[in-house]
């Protein structure tokens, strides 16, 4: 594997037990930040079943490492990624299309389970389990000229596994909008609707997400992952439920190093360091 992603001086390769894993994914660590990059600009960034099983065991290995506090998903060439590698779903036995939405719901939950923050950085199009995969990660931005679609119901196979994530991300009656039709919808409406988190022009993507993963990682580790880990405990059940769940989090949130010490660092008015712990 591949695992340079970036002509800083400071970038360094994330450890890979298997080299030989996945030629087109590229994992590093550029303190405090991991980075993971889909390189076959040329296919179009596929997510294929060794790709997808890449893509979450960089997730976890720089999940682990304690250097890294944010993780942003990239990708270089014309596309984010144009969806599943449609050259594994024809002529196999349905065992073998499981494997590959198996693969493809490991790596979403992959993006949840791990306690870091993971941003997805849009360039281009993303598409069915590009698309998916966009609305998965806890944050997303995209240049001025991407475009998001689940057109599976055009060549035959519906968008369902993409469907899940969509449907949390923007909502029924969108969903299904783009789920029955195929069509694109740019950036400025994939904002509007909640798919992602903000618009830039596409020359200030690059810097705009870094700048954001920093600002985010400026914040104690052990806090964010609390954070991180309830939201998605709370985020579908009833009120009340969500309530009873987040008060004791909160209250087990309290008595942690970082946020005595953050309160504490308030009070007296200077700034904290964190133990993140």
């Amino acid at each position: 594997m591949s695992q340079h992603v970036s002509q800083r001086p400071d970038v360094r390769p994330a450890g890979n037990p298997d080299a030989q894993a996945e030629e087109w994914v590229e994992v590093a660590i550029d303190h405090p930040l991991g980075i993971i990059t889909l390189t076959a600009a040329r296919r179009r960034n596929p997510l294929s079943t060794t790709t997808m099983r890449a893509i979450a065991d960089g997730l976890c290995r720089l999940d682990a490492d304690p250097d890294v506090r944010v993780v942003i998903i990239r990708a270089v060439g014309p596309a984010f990624s144009a969806g599943h590698d449609l050259g594994e779903l024809v002529d196999r036995t349905v065992d073998d299309e499981r494997a590959v939405f198996a693969a493809c719901t490991d790596l979403m939950a992959a993006v949840h389970a791990v306690a870091v923050p993971v941003i997805a950085e849009v360039a281009g199009i993303a598409f069915a389990a590009g698309c998916q995969l966009v609305a998965t990660c806890d944050l997303a931005v995209a240049g001025r000229s991407a475009r998001f679609s689940t057109p599976g119901v055009r060549i035959g196979l519906f968008c369902s596994t993409p469907m899940v994530a969509l449907t949390r991300a923007i909502g029924r009656k969108r969903a299904m909008a783009m789920l029955l039709t195929g069509d694109p919808i740019d950036a400025a409406t994939a904002a509007d609707w909640g798919l992602i988190n903000d618009v830039v022009d596409d020359d200030d993507l690059t810097d705009v997400v870094r700048d954001l993963a920093c600002r985010i990682a400026a914040s104690s580790a052990s806090t964010l992952a609390i954070g991180k880990r309830a939201f998605y405990e709370q985020v579908d059940l009833g009120e009340r439920d969500a309530y009873q769940l987040m008060q004791e989090t909160m209250s087990q949130n309290a008595i942690t190093c970082d946020a005595q010490e953050g309160m504490s660092a308030f009070l007296q008015k200077r700034p904290p360091v964190w133990t993140d712990s």
